[in-house]
């Protein structure tokens, strides 16, 4: 099922951030598989997913870090130019906005890794 829970964790614009948000994962032996954090001003926010949905909730909260959750799409798309391009159109082409997007995939990857947050996420996850 390509359906995921995200943690967006609100945090102050400031160095150690994100390594305070990943040590409080890390000691509770809490993998990340995906990350994104963006910056305006003094405010910042760290999108995360994650391998173990409950055990983050209760590290996030242990450690004092004000959080969100949020369902989302994840998806592994080939390695490829243009592999995003298409797939991203086949959501236009269904009415579904992108709101939030991010991947990754190493350069000798065979897969990339997709999470995007959008309009319709049921519809979303059924286009292939």
């Amino acid at each position: 099922m390509p359906k995921a829970k995200e943690f967006s964790v609100s945090h102050e614009n400031r160095p150690g951030m994100l390594a305070e948000i990943a040590k409080a994962l890390g000691d509770q032996k809490i993998n990340i598989l995906s990350c994104l954090t963006t910056t305006s001003g003094t405010e910042g926010t760290t999108h995360l997913l994650v391998d173990n949905v409950n055990k983050a909730k209760k590290a996030l909260t242990d450690a004092q870090l004000s959080y969100t959750e949020a369902d989302v799409l994840h998806i592994e798309l080939p390695n490829k130019p243009g592999a995003l391009g298409r797939f991203a159109t086949k959501l236009a082409d269904n009415n579904i906005n992108i709101n939030v997007g991010y991947a990754t995939g190493g350069k000798r990857s065979k897969r990339t890794t997709v999470v995007l947050t959008v309009s319709d996420l049921d519809k979303a996850a059924r286009i292939r």
